[in-house]
């Protein structure tokens, strides 16, 4: 018997690890995704054509500023963005069942406010998830999944804890959501992905189903964060960096620099592999020196640098310069990685390939690997853009396992035929 589907929209969309999980789990249908940047639109485009085999991609992917709430729902015919004829006519008569996504996290991020000079207070995008809850207002949908970082936590822009107007604004318009949000942080490695990645994950239920049993929305909360996503963790098993990316191929440095359409490399290019986006940046024969030199400390196990000081101290004597945090991470074969961030396109430093004799950073498919972003899945655009795409998203791995608890809750409760308007 096939899985009965439900409809999603995916809202701040991105590359699409979160809608690619949610379509892997099996039982959803994408019916819409916006998303504001080029290269993730098209790359979204991309796989839903190519992956998922579906026919109006030019549509069904939305590349607009999604603040412009209005205009999204009804159409649109804008000197930057295009065309579109809006949300409702692409929607039409459908119910939306689940509306999942989570805005940029840079605001929210630590990282992000340490190099800040303002500390993000000033960053518009602090309060993107307004325009998230404007659209869950207008369609109505039984469930949301809002995913964001674990600074999230601790944000407070204007003074103001950013959780307290977040779960506020949820509340207002008609949802509930879990009390405490640090019930709701989970460590992605605990659930198997090759990856430490601390995420907020808040799932919110329509407050109209408590017409068909008073407390069904708590229940149903308490179900999904207390008894299935620990079902999940407990079943994991831990994946390590090799687990992930030891049966790639070797990608080692070449004894000239090699030009080619415009680019230079400073590594041997894989012929004829198979394998999309497997290519490093250009690193100079001084930070391959040092890479190599990383590496191979860990691998005979002397782990000369390996704390905190002796990398800060490395970096000066290397290159002359200070820093108050250290700029080298070798990754371990043995364990997961390292967050994946979406900083990764400024600086790969923090993520050097553990095998001393490739002596580079951590290319484009082993970042997606660690992702668990599926082989086919193609990133394209400029290889930096491609960086960011994947430390934006949600690991695809994960996001499955999120939609198959929601599944289940959807199925659970009249055979999915939920009262709600």
């Amino acid at each position: 018997m096939p899985k009965k589907k439900y409809n999603t929209i995916d809202l701040f969309a991105g590359c699409g690890g979160l809608m690619d999980g949610f379509m892997q789990e099996g039982g959803y249908e994408t019916l819409a995704c916006v998303e504001w940047e080029t290269f993730p639109s098209m790359t979204l485009a991309n796989r839903l054509e190519k992956k998922w085999h579906h026919k109006n991609v030019k549509e069904e992917v939305v590349r607009f500023d999604i603040q412009r709430t209005d205009e999204l729902i009804n159409g649109f015919d804008d000197e930057t963005f295009g065309k579109h004829l809006g949300l409702n006519k692409l929607i039409g008569d459908k119910k939306i069942d689940v509306i999942i996504g989570g805005p940029p996290c840079q605001a929210y991020s630590l990282a992000g406010r340490i190099r800040d000079p303002h500390g993000m207070r000033d960053d518009y995008r602090n309060y993107l998830f307004e325009s998230y809850i404007r659209i869950l207002e207008h369609f109505r949908p039984a469930f949301f999944i809002f995913e964001n970082v674990m600074g999230m936590l601790s944000s407070a822009p204007d003074g103001t804890p950013i959780v307290d107007k977040i779960r506020r604004a949820f509340n207002e318009a008609g949802y509930k959501v879990i009390d405490d949000f640090k019930n709701a942080v989970y460590d992605v490695a605990d659930f198997g992905i090759p990856q430490h990645r601390r995420r907020v994950i808040i799932l919110g239920v329509n407050e109209q189903l408590n017409e068909q049993r008073p407390g069904l929305t708590q229940e149903i909360l308490e179900r999904f964060y207390y008894e299935l996503m620990p079902q999940y963790r407990a079943a994991a098993v831990q994946r390590t960096v090799k687990d992930a990316i030891g049966d790639l191929p070797t990608i080692v440095p070449s004894q000239e620099v090699i030009k080619k359409d415009g680019h230079k490399f400073s590594h041997r290019p894989i012929e004829g592999s198979g394998v999309l986006n497997h290519v490093p940046r250009f690193h100079s024969e001084r930070d391959q020196r040092i890479f190599a030199m990383l590496a191979e400390d860990i691998e005979s196990g002397r782990n000369e640098y390996v704390s905190t000081e002796s990398l800060k101290e490395l970096y000066t004597r290397m290159t002359g310069k200070k820093s108050n945090i250290h700029k080298y991470y070798v990754l371990r074969w043995n364990e997961p990685s390292n967050t994946i961030p979406a900083h990764l396109y400024k600086d790969g430093m923090r993520h050097i390939h553990p095998d001393p004799v490739q002596a580079r950073s951590i290319t484009v498919r082993e970042a997606a690997r660690l992702q668990t972003f599926a082989d086919d899945f193609e990133f394209l655009g400029p290889m930096m853009a491609q960086y960011k795409m994947i430390g934006n998203a949600v690991p695809s791995d994960f996001a499955k396992i999120i939609a198959k608890g929601l599944h289940k809750i959807l199925n659970q409760y009249n055979n999915g035929q939920i009262l709600y308007s």
